[in-house]
């Protein structure tokens, strides 16, 4: 696309240079006209004067000529006038205008007596010739008069050279020109296919841009038309920030253009005509023109931008090289069909988008087509975005807390859990919007990580929770503890000591009150800097945690940089007790221990999962078999039917269908 503006460019170069040296030509020749016409007056002005002189001078000097009507020595005097070539012909004459004595050069036509209007003017010229008259005076008396008549050759002549170094002098500048401007816009128009090739090429890849897209994308819904098909393949690498974030920007560039080669090695094997470009940070697009059979049935052309998409995934799965590190990336593929899915570029990208959203919901590492549901679910999701703004500012959200039960003490009480066994409760957010209802946390957490919003939203969440935890202590519940869930944003933002800090002074509740849970993936983005402020929080009193352990790359010697007091074993894993996340939550266990800090498993739902941890050594059990998030007054409730010895985990088990607010 950036190659056919180039002609165009070219011949609008040519025809601008051509213009510019025409009318830098036109300018100079009319100046050079201007100059020489100048000339020509000024060397005739020049000629008249001599002349002038000249006369004078033959007069002067024929005075005792007329005063004895000597005719030969008038004749004498007019003689010195054969040392100046362009005097023709000259006459003495008598006052009366009676010729005294001649003077013709060769063939030269001899002079006429002065008429009167060249007495009144003293000179007349034509194209050719000048005469001039002078009186002769003798005591103040007019005595005769000189005429004489000179050729302008020589006066054309030097008009002549004057031309000639005129022209030459033009035509050197006009070529000296010509030259300075070529370079000129040779320098231009490199500026401008490289201004071009920024604007159309990515930088670090190679392949068209977001811009370049757009262009190539209209091109190829006006090609074609109704009778073609177009599938529009969107691709996101799945978790490349983190690849950003552990090896730095420059192997995160590395890993795009090795990820940019084996996608177009996919698409030149693939039997479809496409173009890759990169539209984003870590997101390509690929428009593949399907045969014109594949518009008229859909399920063809789904079927042909289904293969496309899986034989990309395919080509991600092997490790890529980056000096020694052995990188393994995932995609989420959002599929949408011309002219199926939409008519128009900016449809088709949102329907393609919404897809791959949908693929990254159903686990990442996936293929998408777009469907009518996606369409509405991506409205929705818009919606969300839209008004979770007003949320934070009318007060819709709200917190409920899920208890964390010590697990040592409830097997020595057998199985009830009592107030004295309640280590103390994580803080959850939930959204009651007055239209839509309930929104859980998992649709619009996600919405204000990416919009920015979770950096307000964690403030409140973190503001709201010391509230509560403080009122609780003033009632006399000195050792219930909130758990806080920090964000990425927020654990990347430089405030954040200071803020929890401030909350706390706000609130007035006691640091070690207060729990803060980072996920280990957060963890490990930037070590040092998160050592830093772990240990600034650490020192001031607040406890810590590792939220979702298991899942992310954190080692052992960097766990015991930081100051944590626990481990939260991530839900995935206990889900899969008894069975196969013994093994990994068996060396959580160990290892927390090892390294003194308690252990937490969350999600923890009927009775074999919690008899396999209390075996296993696991400190703290927090889940659905216990107590279901609850309101800050339904759990002082809870607490006290808990402590009026009711019935063991009867009234708090719900059916899994009803969970759509766990933690």
């Amino acid at each position: 696309m950036m190659m056919a503006f180039k002609p165009w460019r070219s011949q609008l170069s040519r025809a601008v240079l051509r213009t510019n040296m025409a009318a830098a030509g036109a300018a100079l020749a009319i100046a050079g006209v201007l100059l020489i016409a100048f000339q020509f007056v000024a060397l005739r002005a020049a000629l008249v004067r001599d002349v002038h002189v000249q006369a004078r001078i033959i007069g002067a000097n024929s005075v005792a000529a007329l005063l004895f009507n000597d005719r030969r020595a008038a004749e004498e005097t007019l003689g010195a006038l054969a040392g100046s070539p362009s005097l023709r012909a000259a006459g003495v004459f008598t006052a009366q205008r009676l010729p005294l004595g001649l003077y013709q050069r060769g063939e030269a036509a001899p002079v006429r007596s002065p008429d009167a209007a060249l007495m009144r003017d003293h000179d007349e010229s034509t194209a050719t010739r000048l005469v001039v008259v002078e009186p002769i005076f003798s005591e103040r008396r007019v005595i005769g008069y000189v005429v004489i008549r000179s050729s302008l050759d020589d006066l054309y002549l030097q008009l002549l050279g004057y031309a000639a170094l005129t022209v030459t002098v033009g035509i050197g500048a006009m070529g000296l020109a010509y030259l300075v401007i070529a370079r000129t816009r040779r320098a231009v128009l490199q500026a401008e296919a490289h201004l071009d090739y920024l604007a159309h090429v990515d930088s670090v890849t190679d392949l068209p841009n977001r811009h370049a897209f757009n262009q190539r994308l209209r091109e190829a819904l006006e090609s074609a038309g109704q009778a073609g098909a177009i599938g529009l393949l969107l691709l996101d690498l799945d978790n490349f920030k983190v690849v950003n974030d552990t090896l730095g920007h420059n192997n995160g560039d590395r890993l795009l253009r090795q990820v940019a080669r084996r996608l177009n090695d996919v698409i030149e094997q693939s039997n479809v005509r496409a173009v890759l470009c990169r539209i984003g940070g870590d997101e390509f697009a690929v428009i593949a023109e399907l045969p014109r059979r594949a518009s008229i049935t859909n399920p063809e052309a789904a079927e042909l931008s289904s293969a496309l998409a899986n034989r990309i995934l395919a080509a991600l799965a092997a490790p890529f090289a980056l000096d020694l590190h052995q990188i393994y990336v995932t995609a989420s593929v959002g599929v949408s069909l011309y002219p199926h899915d939409a008519g128009d570029v900016q449809s088709l990208t949102r329907n393609a988008d919404a897809a791959m959203y949908s693929a990254k919901n159903r686990g990442k590492n996936a293929a998408a087509c777009f469907t009518a549901e996606m369409d509405q679910q991506a409205r929705r999701r818009l919606r969300v975005e839209s008004d979770l703004r007003r949320a934070l500012e009318h007060e819709e959200l709200l917190l409920v807390y899920q208890p964390q039960i010590r697990l040592d003490a409830l097997a020595q009480a057998g199985a009830h859990v009592c107030s004295a066994h309640v280590h103390g409760v994580e803080a959850l957010v939930r959204w009651r919007h007055p239209e839509i209802g309930l929104i859980g946390p998992g649709e619009f957490i996600a919405v204000a990580e990416e919009t920015g919003l979770i950096v307000p939203l964690g403030l409140w969440v973190l503001r709201t929770a010391c509230q509560q935890a403080a009122q609780w202590l003033h009632a006399g519940r000195a050792t219930l503890r909130v758990a806080v869930n920090l964000s990425p944003r927020q654990a990347r933002d430089p405030a954040l000591a200071e803020n929890v800090l401030g909350i706390l002074r706000e609130t007035g509740l006691p640091p070690h009150l207060l729990e803060l849970e980072i996920t280990e993936s957060v963890l490990m983005e930037d070590i040092d800097a998160n050592i830093r402020l772990l240990e600034a929080l650490h020192a001031a009193g607040v406890n810590l945690s590792i939220d979702d352990f298991g899942t992310g790359y954190s080692s052992l010697a960097y766990l015991q940089r930081f100051p944590i007091h626990k481990l939260k074993i991530d839900r995935s894993f206990v889900q899969r007790m008894p069975g196969d996340g013994e093994a990994i939550a068996s060396a959580v266990i160990a290892m927390a221990h090892s390294l003194r800090m308690q252990v937490v498993a969350e999600g923890v739902e009927h009775a074999g999962q919690l008899a396999w941890l209390r075996a296993a050594g696991c400190d703290l059990g927090q889940g659905y078999l216990f107590s279901r998030p609850l309101h800050a007054e339904q759990l002082m409730s809870w607490l006290r039917r808990q402590d009026s010895a009711a019935p063991p985990f009867d009234a708090e088990i719900i059916p899994s269908t009803e969970r759509t607010d766990a933690s």
